[in-house]
């Protein structure tokens, strides 16, 4: 079947019980992440692949999200193409490289970002300690390198447990390696 927009797509599937669906995002009436919601909570059986020339990983992620069991961009080859169908049909997931690599690019760049938020959370000397507590310094050798008192140290350890919700300084040093600090 061929439908013009979201609304005809929903109607067909009244009429027609196809494998797979190939969704544009760009359709009038009820977009591509509307008919995706409304197909699978009506039809789950349907499998759904957009084909689109959006490469956002924010949109690629709210279609996945949404139930969409594969993602081509409308450049991709007709090789590409019969892939993913056929990836989909069997049950499989399909994205297309150029797809995958947007997604992982956004992926990172969001990592990077929550690292930098959670370090801007904490005051410069609290970054200073747990990056001495990441290499496995004690408290007085802390002390000894910040020059500042053993009891200060031990104030900062209990700031830094309380705001990155840990319970020990194993805990502490495994952040700071993950925020990219030891």
């Amino acid at each position: 079947g061929l439908a013009k927009n979201g609304r005809e797509v929903l109607s067909l599937l009244t009429e027609e019980q196809p494998d797979i669906l190939l969704l544009d995002m760009n359709m009038p009436e009820l977009d591509g992440l509307e008919t995706t919601k409304l197909v699978r909570e009506r039809h789950p059986e349907v499998r759904i692949i957009m084909l689109t020339m959006h490469d956002r990983a924010d949109i690629i992620t709210s279609l996945i999200e949404a139930g969409a069991s594969g993602y081509l961009l409308k450049n991709t080859s007709r090789e590409e193409l019969l892939k993913g169908i056929r990836a989909v049909h069997a049950g499989e997931t399909y994205f297309s490289s150029e797809v995958t690599a947007s997604v992982m690019e956004s992926l990172a760049r969001r990592s990077k970002e929550q690292k930098r938020r959670e370090a801007a959370a904490l005051t410069p000397r609290e970054i200073e300690v747990l990056r001495l507590i990441a290499r496995e310094m004690t408290t007085a050798e802390i002390g000894e390198a910040l020059f500042i008192s053993p009891h200060t140290v031990e104030s900062h350890r209990k700031n830094l447990l309380s705001k990155l919700n840990k319970k020990n300084t194993a805990g502490l040093a495994a952040e700071a390696v993950r925020m990219g600090l030891g």
